[in-house]
């Protein structure tokens, strides 16, 4: 019951600073997760859960959802993600594991790659970026760390960022759990234990909308740096624990 407790706390924690700079639920919640059930297991149910901290953030943000973004982003990433999810289905667990935390050595040296060069995406690139983020967050989970600088890229902060990646990763995540459920790696059990987790994560989403209300868009690019910068500190922690 401890564990649930923490799990539960955490995730509203980890919904509410979602809720402001769009990421950041699977980076705090996954660790315990993969404690508790397994790199397996856990991926299936933080996709669950997922699935609904998004589910709030367009539902706070619906009005600001840059449509051309998302569909050039999302229809690649359905895509990308069914394959990443049946890849992550015939992989060993210690493969799993080995896989995030490459991810998590990667995303801070990604991001300021993206920075220092003052890239500009267009829709193209949201095509192409839709495609292999997608494809990687069906192996590892957790896809916002990078998707989030790419939407940025395209030119949007603030609600419309926050509610355009929402979106996108709502019908990529929605591929991923269809993947798990066909491949019977979904039982209801696990169904539960991510609508549990997602409830928490949706509360501290609509906690996290009336903080960037209160933003200004300086602000909030700095709390986007902020998050990135202590997610890539928590994943090399991660990957060398």
């Amino acid at each position: 019951m401890t564990v649930y407790l923490l799990i539960f706390v955490l995730g509203l924690a980890a919904g509410c600073l979602s809720g402001v700079v769009g990421t950041g639920a699977g980076i705090i919640l996954l660790p315990i997760l993969v404690f508790q059930f397994g790199a397996q297991e856990a991926v299936p149910i933080m996709a669950v859960a997922g699935l609904m901290g998004n589910l709030a953030k367009i539902m706070s943000w619906w009005r600001e959802v840059d449509l051309r973004g998302f569909l050039a982003y999302s229809i690649a990433g359905a895509v990308g993600a069914a394959g990443g999810a049946m890849t992550l289905l015939v992989l060993p667990p210690n493969t799993a594991e080995a896989a995030l935390g490459i991810l998590f050595l990667l995303i801070v040296p990604v991001r300021h790659f993206l920075a220092a060069r003052g890239v500009k995406l267009g829709l193209v690139g949201l095509v192409i970026s839709g495609a292999l983020i997608s494809f990687i967050s069906g192996i590892v989970l957790t896809s916002g760390p990078m998707s989030i600088p790419a939407f940025a890229a395209y030119g949007l902060t603030k609600g419309a960022l926050l509610s355009t990646e929402a979106l996108s990763a709502f019908v990529v995540q929605l591929v991923k759990v269809g993947i798990f459920w066909w491949a019977g790696a979904l039982p209801l059990a696990s169904v539960l234990k991510g609508a549990a987790v997602g409830a928490s994560i949706m509360l501290g989403a609509f906690v996290g909308k009336a903080v960037v209300q209160r933003m200004s868009a300086r602000m909030f690019e700095r709390a986007l740096d902020l998050m990135l910068i202590v997610a890539g500190l928590s994943m090399l922690w991660a990957a060398f624990a």
